[in-house]
């Protein structure tokens, strides 16, 4: 069985190495092709990745390659990991959102605007080639911001099987059953669910289930408590007593505006010079001849159960497991009342014929008017990338609740197509 790895070079990709060793047994992958762009760093991660599997056992073997082609043919799964323009392009969103005042933040706001309007179009190249050279090949994206490229995915990329995954789903998990403390002896965290619901980096979480009981009272009792015990809480006490849910982090950009603009101001260093530094010295490390083992500093990157969040995913899929995962996925109607064809992240039964949205209550109006609201931005956004279109872009920026006020969205926008002009051909055709 052949897995390719778009993007192959990234950091991250010793800590999917390290999944498939784990699952050797259940998952017979027998080449791992890992595909990238930027020679150095992909001989640099493949030497460790290629130490890791001899140290292993070598249960497979990995094959380096700068062909897009090359690396898909014949592959059974790709994963897109991939970032356009690399660190330097989310330095440069950043610092877009912050010299007009808007957030900056790589997957939300301007910031995911100008990463997404780069990558659709190779995120899009990638489907085509997989028709031709990968049929049938389910396609796994991480690549941010995964939502919004997924939707592209199941709207430009038919016949092409695709979700998109990210891991704060499965850190949340974590994190909520490491809260039960004592009460959480014992269960296995492979066999909890969570409640889930709403767009990717912009969900809320309302249950946790571990064999038929209701975890989500104690959960969320256990939650109140902590932040009412906090001189600074990362979320306001009643804010959360009102919902009844807990917000996914990445939504105190919404609800926190103020808060998050606020520490835009104190940069340099913005994250993405954080972890520019990061990623140098552990490439640094990852180029030591004796390791055989990620370094604990990828930690610091910020990607904890990345291994696992794909590499279960995939066994699920391949031995027809019928387990349950959180997915970016067209619902289907899984949500009553929503437009079918949205792309949501929700929970969703992963078994041989594919990932499959699970019925799934509505979130209350406080929850949908902002989700519908980002979602507009989302439609917006995949029709500016796929056709170059201009004024998909400008009315992208108008819906977008944290976009520029409509007498500087030109501007805004002007800037971004200047500062991505190398990246966005599509936007500079004559026509």
């Amino acid at each position: 069985m052949k897995v390719a790895v778009i993007g192959g070079g990234s950091t991250y990709t010793p800590e999917l190495v390290r999944g498939f060793l784990e699952r050797a047994a259940s998952f017979p992958l027998t080449e791992l092709w890992l595909m990238d762009v930027a020679a150095g760093r992909l001989a640099t991660v493949g030497g460790l990745a290629r130490r890791m599997i001899r140290a292993g056992g070598a249960p497979f073997r990995v094959v380096l390659t700068g062909d897009l082609f090359e690396a898909i043919d014949g592959a059974a799964y790709v994963i897109t990991q991939l970032r356009v323009g690399g660190m330097e392009a989310r330095r440069e969103d950043e610092y877009l959102g912050q010299r007009h005042g808007l957030i900056g933040q790589e997957t939300t706001g301007i910031g995911g605007m100008a990463k997404a309007l780069r990558t659709i179009p190779v995120i899009l190249e990638v489907a085509g080639a997989m028709r031709g050279h990968a049929p049938g090949a389910l396609l796994v994206n991480f690549t941010n911001p995964s939502g919004l490229i997924t939707e592209a995915l199941w709207r430009y990329a038919p016949g092409v099987p695709a979700l998109g995954v990210c891991n704060v789903a499965l850190t949340t998990k974590m994190e909520m059953l490491a809260g039960l403390g004592g009460s959480a002896a014992g269960i296995d965290a492979e066999t909890v669910e969570l409640d889930t619901l709403g767009l990717n980096h912009l969900t809320w979480h309302r249950g946790l289930r571990a064999r038929g009981e209701d975890l989500w009272p104690q959960v969320l009792a256990g939650f109140l408590r902590r932040l009412a015990a906090e001189p600074e809480p990362e979320w306001g006490v009643r804010t959360i007593e009102s919902l009844g849910m807990i917000p996914n982090s990445y939504l105190q950009y919404y609800y926190y505006t103020h808060r998050k603009l606020a520490e835009q101001a104190h940069w340099p260093p913005s994250r993405a010079e954080e972890v520019m530094a990061v990623e140098e010295e552990l490439l640094r490390q990852y180029g030591e001849p004796d390791r055989v083992e990620p370094p604990p500093g990828l930690l610091k990157r910020g990607g904890a159960y990345y291994s696992t969040v794909a590499t279960q995913l995939l066994s699920a899929h391949y031995n027809n497991r019928g387990e349950t995962h959180v997915a970016n996925v067209r619902h289907g109607g899984a949500v009553r009342g929503w437009p079918a064809d949205w792309v949501l992240e929700m929970p969703c039964r992963v078994d041989g014929t594919g990932v499959h949205a699970l019925p799934a209550d509505p979130l209350p109006p406080v929850c949908f008017g902002l989700l519908a609201h980002v979602k507009a931005f989302e439609l917006l956004t995949v029709e500016a990338a796929v056709h170059g279109d201009r004024t998909a872009a400008y009315q992208a920026l108008l819906a977008h609740p944290l976009g520029p006020s409509a007498d500087r969205a030109q501007a805004v926008l002007d800037d971004l197509l200047e500062a991505n002009r190398r990246y966005l051909p599509g936007f500079w055709e004559v026509r």
